[in-house]
C-alpha cells in the first residue's frame, strides 16, 4: 500500500523520454519552521519531529506519492545533514516511479531564496505542487490539477491555485483551531479567483479595507473569514521566474501572494480550490501540532494514520482510539484512557494514568504517574509520582520522582527535571542557552541562521552544563530542582500572548474571559449615538436595524441553523479533546454574541448536539442507546444547566427533544419518557417545567400530544408527588 512506504532520497532522472512526458513534480520545503518551535528546532529540523511517533515529512511524502506526484525536490537549509541522512536511510530512496532529490543550500533563509535557487537548477518542467514538509493531507489532487490546467488553457496569467477549506475561527480569540490568526479572503464566487488575502487584520478597527477598483472589476465578490489556507499550491513555471525577477519576494503569502494581488501591470491571477470532505492542514505552531496529532489519532487523515504508515504488524489500533506497538510492557493496574499512542519498547508502571497522549518508543514510565494531553517522544524516563498535563517532552528527557509539568511546558532534548520540581506553565526548557535576541518571523521563515547551523554557544549535550555558560546567557536561568539540568528560557517582551495562544494547552479560562470583556468594550466603541455599524460599513439607526430584522425571518432561521452547527462543532471538539466545561461555556457564549442569539438558543443547540452524539455512538439496541444518552447527559449536564435560567427555557428544551424525536433522531421516540425522567433526576429539568409543558398541550391536537401520552406514567408520578407535598 502506498501509505506504508516511509521516505528517502534519489537522483533526478535524466532520461529524455521521461522528461518529455513531464511527470508531475513537487517542491517540498523542508525548512518551513519559524521561531515558534524554538527551542526544539535549534537542535532538530521541524520536519523530522514526531507526529504520532512518525516524522512529519513522512506524512507529506506519503501523500504526494498517493496523489500521483512522481518527482519531489526536497529543499534543505538549516539542519540539512539531518534531513538528508534521514531520507537516504529510509525507504523513499528505492521507491519505483517516485523520485526524491534533496537540494541543499546554506545561504537561503526564506522561501523566496529557496525557489530562486531551484529555478537556477532548471529542474522543474511544467506545473508543480508547492508544499512544506509539515503538511498533512489526504486530498486527491486530480480535480484541482484539472481545474488549474483548464484555466491555464484559457488564460495564461492564471499561474497559481491555492487549496483552501472551511474552518471558522473562534469568535473569542479570532484564531483557528490550528492556532493561526483569523484569515480574510475575498474570492469571486463564480470564477474562484482570489482577490484579497489578509492574515494580519486590525481587529480594533472593526472592518477590513478593500480597494474600490477590486469591487468595480468584480461585482460578484464574497469576503470570507471562514477559510483555512492549507498551504498546498499548484503552480506554473512562471511562479519560479517571478521570484527570480523580484528579489523582494521572500515570504510566500505576505510578499508573493499579496504582491501579485495588488500588481495591476502584469495581470497575473491566483485562484482557489476548496476541499470539503478531505483533510489538509499545516503544522505552524505548537497548537496546530496538538490539533493535527489529535486528528491523526481520530483517523480524520486516513489512510495516513499510525497503523497504516507503520504497518499493522508494528502497531495495532484498538477500541477508543488506542494505538499500541506490538512490544510494550504495561502494568495491569495502569489505566490507559482513550486516544492514546504507545510506541515500541515502552514500559508503563503500576497505577499510572494516561489519557489523550502520545508516548514514543523506548520510554520508561514509573508508577503513580499522571499523563494527560501530552506528547512524550522517544527514550524518555519519567520516574514515580510525576504529573504532566498538556506538555511536550523531547527525546532523552529525564523527569525525576515527583516532578510536575504545568500546562504548556516544552522540555527540549535531554533536559533533566529534578525531584519534586514544578516547571511553571508555558516554560520553554533547553540545554542550550537562550539566544540573546529574538528573531522575527516576519523576516526569518525558513531557517534558524544563514549558515544552517545554530549560532549559539552550545551547552554540552551530555548534561554537563559548565558555569561559564551561565555568565553569557540571556537573563537569569531558573534551576530545575535537585539534580536538574537545563535552562528555563525567559519570555521576550510582547511574547506573553503567544505563549498561551500557540501552546498545546487549552487556553486558560481567565484569558478567554478577559478577551470577551475587551471585545465587549470594542463593540461599545463601534456603536455611535444610538447607531449601529452594519456589515457593509453603513451606519443604520437601531429602528432601521430592527425593521430589517423583522422583515427577514427566513434569514433568522438560516442564522439559527448556522449557529446550531457551530455549537455542535464546538461541543464535539470539547468531547474529543477533553476541553473543560468552563471553556466550552465561554466558546458558546461567544457564538451567542456573534449570532445575536438568546441563552435558550444555546441550550437547545447544546441539547441537540448531546443527543446527536448519543445516537451516532455505536449501539445495537434501545437499551444501549439509552445508556449512550445517559453517559452524555451525565458528563455534560453542567454545560446544559449553565444556559437554563428559568422554567420557560427548560420547557423549550423539552420541545426541542420532541422535535428531535420526530425529525432528526426518531430512534429516541420510544425512549422519550425514560430520558425525560433522566433529565429530571439530573436536576436539569424541574418538576414545574415538565408539568407546565404537559398542561400547555391539553388543548392541542392529538398529534401534538404523542409524547405527553408516552410520558403519562411519569407525569402522573410527578403530580402525585406534588399533591403529597401540598
Amino acid at each position: 500500500m502506498v501509505a506504508q512506504k516511509k521516505g528517502a532520497t534519489a537522483r533526478v532522472s535524466e532520461d529524455p523520454e521521461e522528461l518529455a512526458r513531464h511527470p508531475l513534480q513537487a517542491i517540498l520545503l523542508a525548512d518551513s519552521f519559524t521561531t515558534k518551535f524554538r527551542p526544539i528546532t535549534l537542535e532538530r529540523p521541524k520536519v523530522l519531529l514526531p507526529l504520532a511517533n512518525i516524522p512529519m515529512i513522512d506524512y507529506t511524502l506519503a501523500w504526494l506519492e498517493s496523489a500521483g506526484v512522481e518527482e519531489v525536490f526536497v529543499f534543505c537549509c538549516a539542519h540539512s545533514k539531518q534531513v538528508i541522512d534521514y531520507l537516504e536511510s529510509s525507504d523513499w530512496s528505492s521507491q519505483p516511479n517516485f523520485l526524491v532529490t534533496t537540494i541543499e543550500s546554506h545561504n537561503s533563509i526564506s522561501a523566496g531564496d529557496a525557489l530562486r535557487l531551484i529555478y537556477e537548477r532548471h529542474v522543474i518542467h511544467g506545473d508543480f505542487v508547492l508544499i512544506s514538509g509539515d503538511t498533512v493531507s489526504n486530498m486527491s489532487l486530480t480535480q484541482a490539477l484539472q481545474e488549474h490546467k483548464e484555466r491555464r488553457k484559457k488564460d495564461a496569467n492564471a499561474i497559481m491555485t491555492m487549496v483552501v477549506k472551511q474552518s471558522k475561527p473562534s469568535p473569542i480569540t479570532q484564531q483557528s483551531r490550528l492556532g493561526t490568526d483569523e484569515l480574510f479572503m475575498a474570492i469571486n464566487p463564480d470564477t474562484k479567483q482570489l482577490l484579497c488575502y489578509e492574515d494580519k487584520a486590525e481587529y480594533s478597527k472593526g472592518f477590513i479595507s478593500l480597494d474600490k477598483t477590486l469591487i468595480a472589476d468584480n461585482p460578484s465578490t464574497v469576503l470570507h473569514n471562514d477559510k483555512q489556507d492549507c498551504y498546498i499550491d499548484i503552480c506554473s513555471e512562471e511562479v519560479l521566474s517571478l521570484f527570480t525577477d523580484n528579489f523582494d519576494y521572500q515570504h510566500l503569502r505576505r510578499h508573493f501572494v499579496k504582491g501579485l494581488l495588488v500588481d495591476d501591470i502584469m495581470g497575473y491571477k491566483i485562484f482557489t480550490h476548496e476541499i470539503h470532505s478531505s483533510y489538509a492542514a499545516r503544522i505552524d505552531n505548537f497548537r496546530s501540532y496538538d490539533t493535527i496529532s489529535k486528528d491523526i489519532i481520530q483517523r480524520w487523515t486516513y489512510p495516513f494514520v499510525p497503523d497504516v504508515l507503520c504497518g499493522n504488524s508494528a502497531i495495532r489500533v484498538e477500541r477508543r482510539g488506542t494505538y499500541r506497538a506490538s512490544e510494550i510492557t504495561l502494568s495491569r493496574s495502569a489505566q490507559i484512557g482513550p486516544f492514546i499512542v504507545i510506541g515500541q519498547g515502552t514500559e508503563i508502571g503500576n497505577d499510572t494514568k494516561i489519557s489523550h497522549s502520545v508516548i514514543g518508543e523506548g520510554c520508561t514510565i514509573g508508577s503513580n504517574v499522571t499523563i494527560e494531553g501530552s506528547y512524550i517522544w522517544n527514550n524518555v524516563t519519567i520516574e514515580d509520582g510525576c504529573e504532566l498535563r498538556h506538555a511536550i517532552v523531547c527525546d532523552g528527557v529525564t523527569m525525576k520522582s515527583g516532578a510536575v509539568l504545568e500546562p504548556g511546558v516544552v522540555l527540549s532534548f535531554k533536559v533533566v527535571v529534578g525531584q519534586q520540581f514544578v516547571v511553571p506553565a508555558y516554560s520553554m526548557v533547553s540545554l542550550l542557552q537562550q539566544p540573546t535576541q529574538q528573531d522575527s518571523d516576519e523576516e526569518l521563515e525558513y531557517a534558524d541562521s544563514s549558515s544552517g547551523n545554530v549560532e549559539l554557544p552550545s551547552a554540552k549535550l551530555n548534561g554537563d552544563i559548565t558555569s561559564d555558560l551561565s555568565e553569557t546567557r540571556h537573563g537569569p536561568t531558573s534551576e530545575l530542582g535537585t539534580g536538574g539540568v537545563g535552562y528555563i528560557w525567559s519570555i521576550f517582551e510582547g511574547g506573553h500572548d503567544e505563549e498561551w495562544r500557540h501552546s498545546v494547552a487549552p487556553i486558560p479560562t481567565d484569558k478567554l474571559a478577559k478577551i470577551m470583556l475587551d471585545k465587549d468594550e470594542d463593540e461599545e466603541l463601534l456603536t455611535q449615538d444610538g447607531n449601529v455599524l452594519s456589515p457593509s460599513g453603513e451606519l443604520k439607526s437601531d429602528s432601521d436595524a430592527n425593521d430589517s430584522e423583522d422583515g427577514d425571518n427566513e434569514g433568522s432561521r438560516d442564522d439559527y441553523v448556522s449557529f446550531e452547527k457551530e455549537v455542535e462543532a464546538t461541543f464535539l471538539r470539547a468531547v474529543h479533546e477533553n476541553v473543560k466545561v468552563d471553556h466550552v461555556i465561554l466558546e458558546v457564549n461567544a457564538l451567542r454574541l456573534s449570532y445575536n442569539m438568546a441563552s435558550v438558543d444555546c441550550a437547545g443547540a447544546i441539547f441537540y448536539s448531546m443527543m446527536k452524539l448519543a445516537v451516532e455512538s455505536p449501539h445495537s439496541s434501545s437499551s444501549e442507546l439509552h445508556r449512550n444518552a445517559a453517559d452524555v447527559i451525565t458528563t455534560w449536564q453542567n454545560l446544559l444547566k449553565s444556559f437554563l435560567h428559568d422554567i420557560d427555557e427548560e420547557i423549550e428544551v423539552i420541545l426541542k427533544f420532541e422535535e428531535i424525536c420526530l425529525e432528526s433522531a426518531k430512534e429516541f421516540s420510544p425512549l422519550f419518557a425514560q430520558i425525560l425522567h433522566l433529565l429530571y433526576d439530573k436536576d436539569i429539568l424541574e418538576e414545574d417545567a415538565i408539568l407546565r409543558w404537559a398542561d400547555e398541550k391539553e388543548g392541542a391536537d392529538e398529534s401534538d400530544k404523542v409524547f405527553v401520552q408516552r410520558a403519562e406514567k411519569f407525569l402522573q408520578w410527578l403530580r402525585e408527588a406534588e399533591e403529597e407535598e401540598d
